[in-house]
């Protein structure tokens, strides 16, 4: 029975030196509550659009066909002119290179110009705005307990009074 007593007594007591150790709430009487400000810069996104001229060049569309047939016929004829089997085939390149920029001069004064045409185009991109603001950052708190003043800063206001943890511990 005595065992039991004292595993109770040492149960409480460890019990309590916890409760001791975490405090108790109370509440203290709040003397000032004054809201802290901060200028920051804040950067709003907006869009900008403009439309704009842009020159479109269409291509004409000229044949191929003069290039290919003269390079073939000078060809031809480079080795219609040559006597020997070399001649025959030197007179054919040659001719066929001939042939190939004649054609491409006769395309060239035939091809039409570009043709010009103007599009309208919508052009929008992304700009920052910058402005100043100011921004709440909490409170500056001044309150009385047991006598005393203390101050603290709190994300919020607290009112009239404040929650306060109250540790007491025993002087060896």
């Amino acid at each position: 029975m005595n065992k039991k007593i004292w595993t109770t007594a040492a149960c409480m007591m460890f019990a309590s030196g916890a409760a001791m150790a975490q405090g108790s709430i109370q509440y203290a009487t709040v003397i000032e509550s004054r809201p802290v400000y901060q200028m920051v810069e804040v950067s709003t996104p907006r869009e900008e659009c403009w439309n704009e001229q842009v020159a479109v060049r269409e291509k004409s569309s000229s044949s191929r066909t003069p290039v290919v047939l003269s390079t073939i016929v000078g060809g031809a004829i480079g080795n219609a002119l040559g006597n020997n089997k070399s001649n025959q085939r030197v007179g054919a390149v040659v001719g066929g290179v001939l042939g190939h920029s004649i054609g491409r001069d006769i395309v060239s004064a035939n091809r039409k110009p570009d043709r010009v045409h103007y599009e309208t185009v919508r052009h929008c991109e992304t700009v920052q705005q910058y402005h100043q603001e100011e921004r709440l950052q909490g409170y500056q708190v001044r309150y009385r307990y047991n006598g005393e003043e203390y101050s603290i800063r709190t994300n919020h206001d607290p009112g009239d009074r404040i929650r306060v943890r109250v540790h007491v511990e025993p002087v060896l």
